[in-house]
Protein backbone atom coordinates (compact mmCIF):
# COMPACT_ATOMS: atom_id res chain seq x y z
CA UNK A 1 0.00 0.00 0.00
CA UNK A 2 1.20 3.48 -0.81
CA UNK A 3 -0.28 6.75 0.39
CA UNK A 4 -0.38 9.58 -2.14
CA UNK A 5 -0.71 13.09 -0.74
CA UNK A 6 -2.85 15.78 -2.33
CA UNK A 7 -2.31 19.54 -2.19
CA UNK A 8 -4.83 19.61 0.69
CA UNK A 9 -3.32 18.57 4.02
CA UNK A 10 -4.73 15.29 5.44
CA UNK A 11 -6.65 14.39 2.24
CA UNK A 12 -4.87 11.33 0.83
CA UNK A 13 -5.25 8.73 -1.90
CA UNK A 14 -4.64 5.11 -0.96
CA UNK A 15 -3.08 2.87 -3.63
CA UNK A 16 -3.31 -0.77 -2.52
CA UNK A 17 -0.70 -3.36 -3.45
CA UNK A 18 -2.49 -5.57 -5.99
CA UNK A 19 -1.33 -9.15 -6.53
CA UNK A 20 -2.43 -10.52 -9.91
CA UNK A 21 -2.02 -13.94 -11.48
CA UNK A 22 -3.86 -16.17 -13.94
CA UNK A 23 -6.76 -16.57 -11.49
CA UNK A 24 -7.40 -12.84 -11.07
CA UNK A 25 -6.18 -10.52 -8.33
CA UNK A 26 -6.07 -9.98 -4.56
CA UNK A 27 -5.52 -6.85 -2.49
CA UNK A 28 -6.10 -5.61 1.03
CA UNK A 29 -8.70 -2.88 0.79
CA UNK A 30 -8.26 -2.05 4.46
CA UNK A 31 -5.59 -3.05 6.96
CA UNK A 32 -5.79 -1.12 10.22
CA UNK A 33 -2.12 -1.67 11.12
CA UNK A 34 -0.92 -0.35 7.74
CA UNK A 35 -3.27 2.61 7.94
CA UNK A 36 -1.93 3.45 11.42
CA UNK A 37 1.66 3.17 10.13
CA UNK A 38 0.72 5.86 7.59
CA UNK A 39 -0.90 8.18 10.15
CA UNK A 40 -4.49 7.30 9.22
CA UNK A 41 -6.03 6.82 12.65
CA UNK A 42 -9.76 6.32 12.21
CA UNK A 43 -11.93 3.65 13.81
CA UNK A 44 -14.36 2.73 11.05
CA UNK A 45 -17.69 1.51 12.38
CA UNK A 46 -19.94 1.16 9.33
CA UNK A 47 -19.77 0.37 5.62
CA UNK A 48 -22.15 2.11 3.20
CA UNK A 49 -22.73 1.20 -0.44
CA UNK A 50 -24.45 3.02 -3.28
CA UNK A 51 -25.28 2.19 -6.89
CA UNK A 52 -25.81 4.95 -9.43
CA UNK A 53 -26.06 5.43 -13.17
CA UNK A 54 -24.02 7.74 -15.40
CA UNK A 55 -24.57 11.43 -14.77
CA UNK A 56 -25.58 11.09 -11.12
CA UNK A 57 -23.93 13.55 -8.76
CA UNK A 58 -24.20 12.71 -5.07
CA UNK A 59 -23.20 15.51 -2.76
CA UNK A 60 -21.72 17.61 -1.49
CA UNK A 61 -22.51 16.04 1.91
CA UNK A 62 -21.13 16.18 5.45
CA UNK A 63 -22.05 16.03 9.11
CA UNK A 64 -21.01 18.78 11.53
CA UNK A 65 -19.30 18.21 14.89
CA UNK A 66 -19.61 16.32 17.11
CA UNK A 67 -20.92 13.85 14.52
CA UNK A 68 -18.47 14.65 11.69
CA UNK A 69 -17.63 11.61 9.58
CA UNK A 70 -14.34 10.53 8.08
CA UNK A 71 -14.86 8.43 4.95
CA UNK A 72 -12.71 5.90 3.13
CA UNK A 73 -14.19 5.73 -0.38
CA UNK A 74 -13.63 3.12 -3.11
CA UNK A 75 -15.37 1.87 -6.23
CA UNK A 76 -16.43 -1.76 -6.60
CA UNK A 77 -17.75 -1.41 -10.16
CA UNK A 78 -17.46 1.43 -12.66
CA UNK A 79 -15.77 4.83 -12.38
CA UNK A 80 -16.45 8.04 -10.45
CA UNK A 81 -14.93 11.44 -9.94
CA UNK A 82 -14.59 11.72 -6.17
CA UNK A 83 -14.51 15.25 -4.73
CA UNK A 84 -13.63 16.59 -1.28
CA UNK A 85 -13.99 20.25 -0.24
CA UNK A 86 -11.91 21.57 2.66
CA UNK A 87 -14.23 23.27 5.19
CA UNK A 88 -11.68 23.64 7.99
CA UNK A 89 -11.76 27.38 8.68
CA UNK A 90 -8.12 27.53 9.84
CA UNK A 91 -6.78 25.53 6.90
CA UNK A 92 -4.72 27.28 4.19
CA UNK A 93 -6.86 25.41 1.63
CA UNK A 94 -10.23 26.35 3.16
CA UNK A 95 -12.87 26.47 0.42
CA UNK A 96 -10.76 24.56 -2.08
CA UNK A 97 -11.48 21.12 -3.47
CA UNK A 98 -9.49 18.17 -4.68
CA UNK A 99 -10.78 15.46 -7.00
CA UNK A 100 -9.58 12.06 -8.12
CA UNK A 101 -10.93 9.41 -10.47
CA UNK A 102 -11.68 6.25 -8.50
CA UNK A 103 -12.55 3.10 -10.40
CA UNK A 104 -12.81 -0.63 -10.08
CA UNK A 105 -9.86 -0.80 -12.51
CA UNK A 106 -7.44 1.53 -10.66
CA UNK A 107 -8.54 0.34 -7.17
CA UNK A 108 -7.59 3.70 -5.62
CA UNK A 109 -9.33 4.90 -2.47
CA UNK A 110 -9.83 8.42 -1.14
CA UNK A 111 -9.44 9.04 2.58
CA UNK A 112 -11.71 11.99 3.40
CA UNK A 113 -11.00 13.26 6.94
CA UNK A 114 -13.28 15.20 9.27
CA UNK A 115 -13.91 18.76 8.16
CA UNK A 116 -14.64 18.08 4.49
CA UNK A 117 -17.74 18.03 2.30
CA UNK A 118 -17.76 15.00 0.01
CA UNK A 119 -19.45 14.08 -3.24
CA UNK A 120 -18.96 12.20 -6.49
CA UNK A 121 -20.13 12.05 -10.07
CA UNK A 122 -20.60 8.83 -12.02
CA UNK A 123 -18.49 8.76 -15.18
CA UNK A 124 -19.22 5.18 -16.30
CA UNK A 125 -22.59 3.71 -17.32
CA UNK A 126 -23.10 2.60 -13.71
CA UNK A 127 -21.00 2.56 -10.55
CA UNK A 128 -21.09 0.83 -7.18
CA UNK A 129 -19.37 2.82 -4.44
CA UNK A 130 -18.41 1.49 -1.01
CA UNK A 131 -17.29 3.74 1.80
CA UNK A 132 -16.36 3.20 5.40
CA UNK A 133 -17.32 5.82 8.01
CA UNK A 134 -16.12 6.40 11.55
CA UNK A 135 -19.39 7.88 12.84
CA UNK A 136 -23.02 6.84 12.51
CA UNK A 137 -25.50 8.91 10.50
CA UNK A 138 -27.01 11.71 12.59
CA UNK A 139 -29.83 13.49 10.77
CA UNK A 140 -29.69 16.73 12.80
CA UNK A 141 -25.95 17.10 11.98
CA UNK A 142 -26.39 16.56 8.24
CA UNK A 143 -25.33 19.48 6.04
CA UNK A 144 -24.35 20.05 2.43
CA UNK A 145 -23.36 22.44 -0.33
CA UNK A 146 -24.87 22.66 -3.81
CA UNK A 147 -22.98 20.64 -6.39
CA UNK A 148 -22.98 23.56 -8.87
CA UNK A 149 -21.84 26.24 -6.45
CA UNK A 150 -20.21 29.06 -8.45
CA UNK A 151 -17.56 29.81 -5.81
CA UNK A 152 -16.28 26.23 -5.76
CA UNK A 153 -16.74 25.81 -9.55
CA UNK A 154 -16.24 22.05 -9.44
CA UNK A 155 -15.65 20.36 -12.79
CA UNK A 156 -17.66 17.16 -12.39
CA UNK A 157 -16.43 15.93 -15.79
CA UNK A 158 -20.00 15.55 -17.07
CA UNK A 159 -22.01 17.27 -19.77
CA UNK A 160 -24.49 19.56 -17.94
CA UNK A 161 -27.34 17.96 -19.92
CA UNK A 162 -26.68 14.53 -18.41
CA UNK A 163 -26.42 15.60 -14.75
CA UNK A 164 -28.88 13.87 -12.39
CA UNK A 165 -29.20 15.32 -8.87
CA UNK A 166 -31.66 14.44 -6.11
CA UNK A 167 -34.30 16.95 -5.01
CA UNK A 168 -32.67 16.95 -1.58
CA UNK A 169 -29.31 18.00 -3.05
CA UNK A 170 -30.85 20.69 -5.27
CA UNK A 171 -32.02 22.67 -2.24
CA UNK A 172 -28.63 22.72 -0.51
CA UNK A 173 -27.10 26.16 0.09
CA UNK A 174 -24.22 27.65 -1.87
CA UNK A 175 -20.78 27.85 -0.27
CA UNK A 176 -21.16 31.56 0.56
CA UNK A 177 -24.43 30.80 2.42
CA UNK A 178 -23.09 28.20 4.85
CA UNK A 179 -23.09 29.19 8.51
CA UNK A 180 -20.99 26.32 9.83
CA UNK A 181 -17.32 25.45 9.55
CA UNK A 182 -14.81 23.18 11.21
CA UNK A 183 -11.96 24.48 13.35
Amino acid sequence: MTVETTFINDLVIINPAVFEDSRGYFFEAYNQAKFLENGIEYQFIQDNQSFSKRGVIRGLHLQINPFAQAKLVRVLQGEILDVAVDLRKNSPTYGQYSSVVLSAANKKQLMVPHGFAHGFSVLSETASVLYKVDQLYHKESERGIRYDDPTLAIDWQLDPNEVIVSEKDLILPNFDQIDWTFE
